[in-house]
């Protein structure tokens, strides 16, 4: 019994110094075995199962897939003075397991100086460059034509037009790439990709923008009513020329339509009143009597010659009254 009881014991001890011995290698995992604290062999990336001392040796797993960086929101300054918050994000992976271990020994290291590389080297970049570069995405993308600046009356307006912009996010977000990946690489780190996810105006900046938004407004709707009023003073001197000329047209046509009535009716008369002596004598009469009507009044006081139409038809008729 005791030596069957010791033989137990021992397939016991055995099997779990077997099992210790034996460890897992995901495929998307690799190790470094460390000894006492230090490392022992090469970094074992293949997946499968592999042993190592117990009790002795440790088993230090890292991640073999991409990982991500998600920085917080920083204030910093652009070149001109402007502060805004930026929020960056990064991708990278492990591809020097060994060096990653010796310098940084876990993630959370890993992820503390990812914090500080690229914080520090986003913070440089911001500062080399004016916030217009910062919140456009590249050199090579035109902003949308403010419809409220062109039209009839205004042509091509100029208020509230971006001004030309020569690096844009993408390159200063590469920047940042090429100036951080060198940095990472001695710690084993291989940087994949650097953006700024958001960036923020500071509130003081945004008062800023808010005034220069309303100003620019304000200077766009006086420029709208200047070039109506222009516009209305226009249509009105066109309408009163107009008017003039149409006026002026008809009084020249009423009175050329007078002229002819007053020649037809001149004609008409000469010929009635020149078929005989008498009826020319008559219409001679006629129109004396409508000179005498108009001339002569009850308070009007008339000197005659002798020698006058007149006074011969008056006497004439003093004459046949007696």
């Amino acid at each position: 019994m005791n030596i069957s009881g010791k033989s137990g014991l021992s397939i016991i001890v055995l099997t779990a110094v077997l099992l210790l011995s034996i460890y897992t290698v995901n495929q998307t995992e690799q190790v470094i075995i460390t000894q006492f604290g230090s490392p022992v062999g090469d970094p074992i990336t293949s997946p499968g199962l592999h042993f190592k001392i117990p009790f002795i040796q440790r088993v230090n797993t890292f991640d073999k897939r991409y990982l991500a960086w998600d920085g917080p929101m920083v204030e910093m300054s652009t070149k001109d003075k402007t502060y805004v918050q930026v929020d960056t994000f990064a991708r990278w992976r492990i591809t020097d397991p060994m060096r990653y271990y010796l310098r940084l020994r876990d993630e959370r290291s890993a992820q503390s100086r990812l914090e500080d590389i690229l914080g520090s080297e986003t913070r440089t970049a911001i500062a080399r460059h004016e916030l217009i570069e910062v919140v456009r995405t590249d050199k090579d993308r035109q902003p949308l034509q403010d419809e409220s600046l062109t039209g009839p009356l205004t042509g091509e307006g100029t208020l509230g037009v971006l001004r030309p912009i020569h690096v844009g996010r993408v390159k200063i977000e590469k920047d940042v790439f090429d100036s951080a990946a060198p940095k990472l690489a001695e710690f084993g780190i291989e940087l994949l990709d650097v953006r700024f996810k958001r960036i923020n105006y500071n509130q003081q900046v945004l008062e800023r923008i808010y005034q220069r938004m309303i100003s620019e407004r304000l200077q766009i709707a006086q420029r709208f009513r200047s070039e109506g009023e222009g516009e209305a003073a226009r249509i009105n001197g066109n309408k009163d020329r107009d008017l003039n000329q149409i006026e002026s047209a008809a009084y020249k046509q009423v009175h050329e339509i007078q002229g002819e009535a007053d020649a037809k009716a001149t004609e008409i008369y000469a010929k009635a009143y020149a078929q005989k002596p008498e009826a020319a004598e008559f219409y001679k009469f006629i129109k004396s009597m409508e000179t005498y009507r108009k001339i002569i009044n009850p308070d009007a006081t008339i000197v005659l010659s002798t020698k006058s139409d007149l006074f011969t038809l008056l006497k004439q008729a003093e004459q046949k009254n007696r």
